[in-house]
């Protein structure tokens, strides 16, 4: 008996380490996983570019878009794609606002047209730069800030430099259909931030 009792606390106790092993590693992985996907700074404030942004949510493409009335127009216009952090994304999904740490990445993509077997439209072709959106409340005092990144070859180089102008955060904080971004421009988004009753419609000009 002594010694049937003493293999079953013996047994017990593989068990519990080994339960206190797997939480230790998933806390951890946890814990990793959100340091990760917060914004990150080189010393001197330039934004480092996520290389995985790519498998971040896709919301929307623009082609041509432009917000200067008096642009004339483009035969080759820039494509512009959007991606947010998916963590972001399924907050917004659930809140219709986004958290803090949210990151925008916008690609500025080349178009063109007329090779085979294309015949008609445009497709997109070489990066030529890219902008940042990040909301990151405890370092900026207007919450959001604007990076750009610069592009050679088609491909995104250097650290993401701070937008000194404040036109772009102004255009966006009078524009923006929910908290300084466009998602008037996300047709999913859209949608959501209205059945939150967080959408506000852009001012017609």
């Amino acid at each position: 008996m002594i010694t049937e009792s003493i293999r079953v606390v013996s047994r017990l106790n593989r068990t519990l380490f080994v339960l206190v092993v797997v939480t230790t590693v998933v806390t951890l992985a946890s814990t990793q996983a959100t340091d990760n996907s917060a914004p990150s700074y080189t010393k001197d404030g330039s934004l480092q570019l996520p290389a995985d942004y790519r498998t971040w949510v896709y919301l929307s493409s623009g082609l041509g878009m432009t917000y200067d009335a008096h642009s004339s127009s483009n035969s080759n216009p820039m494509f512009t794609n959007v991606f947010v952090k998916p963590d972001a994304y399924q907050a917004f999904v659930k809140t219709g606002m986004w958290p803090d740490k949210t990151v925008f990445i916008l690609e500025e993509r080349a178009s063109a047209t007329n090779v085979g077997p294309n015949r008609g439209g445009h497709f997109q072709t070489d990066l030529r730069g890219l902008a940042t959106l990040v909301k990151d409340e405890s370092r900026f005092p207007e919450k959001w800030r604007f990076f750009t990144f610069d592009a050679e070859n088609g491909l995104p180089v250097r650290l993401g430099h701070q937008v000194q102008t404040k036109a772009c955060l102004e255009c966006h904080t009078k524009n923006g259909a929910v908290d300084h971004t466009f998602v008037q421009f996300y047709p999913t988004l859209k949608r959501v931030a209205i059945q939150k009753g967080t959408y506000k419609e852009p001012p017609k000009e």
